[in-house]
C-alpha cells in the first residue's frame, strides 16, 4: 500500500532498476507519516562511505508532537539495505553515472519502506517522446470509447 509517489522521478529520469530499504525513523515522523503529512519530490538519494541517506524528505510534524523533542522536519534519514545491494549500488552510480531516486513510500508488514530507483537521467526530447507518447494512448482510448 503506497502512501507517497514521487511521480516527478518517473518524469526526469529513466528507471533502471528498484530497490526496497528501510528508513531509520524517530516516532513522531511515522505518526506524521501514517498522518499523510511528508513529501520526497524533492529528495534524492547520497552514498556516505558504505551508508546510504535520504536527503530532503520533508516530514511535517504533527500538532500533537511531543513537547520535550524539537522535530527537525528536513533531517537526513539513513536507509536500510543489505550490505550487497549498498555495494551493488556505490559501484552503479560511481562507475555507470547512474542515480540514485527515491520513487515512493510504502508500508511493508506495518513497517514504512522506502522504494529507491536506480535512474539515469532523462534528456528534454526524451521527456517530450513521453509526453506525446502518453496523449497518444490517451486520444487511442478516448477515439474507443467514442466509436463504441
Amino acid at each position: 500500500m503506497s502512501i507517497i509517489d514521487n511521480r516527478k522521478a518517473f518524469h526526469d529520469y529513466f528507471i533502471e532498476d528498484k530497490y526496497e530499504a528501510g528508513l531509520v525513523l524517530e516516532g513522531w515522523e511515522v505518526k506524521a507519516i501514517r498522518a499523510g503529512r511528508a513529501n520526497i519530490k524533492e529528495s534524492y538519494v547520497v552514498i556516505r562511505g558504505a551508508e546510504i541517506f535520504i536527503v530532503g524528505m520533508h516530514i511535517t510534524p504533527l500538532e500533537s508532537a511531543s513537547t520535550h523533542i524539537h522535530p527537525d522536519p528536513t533531517r537526513t534519514r539513513k536507509l536500510l539495505l543489505h550490505a550487497e545491494e549498498i555495494s551493488k549500488l556505490i559501484g552503479k552510480v560511481e562507475r555507470a553515472g547512474y542515480a540514485l531516486v527515491p520513487l515512493d513510500l510504502h508500508y511493508n508488514k506495518g513497517r514504512v519502506k522506502a522504494t529507491v530507483g536506480l535512474a539515469k537521467g532523462k534528456k528534454q526530447y526524451d521527456k517530450r517522446e513521453t509526453e506525446k507518447e502518453r496523449d497518444w494512448v490517451r486520444e487511442k482510448a478516448r477515439l474507443v470509447r467514442d466509436k463504441g
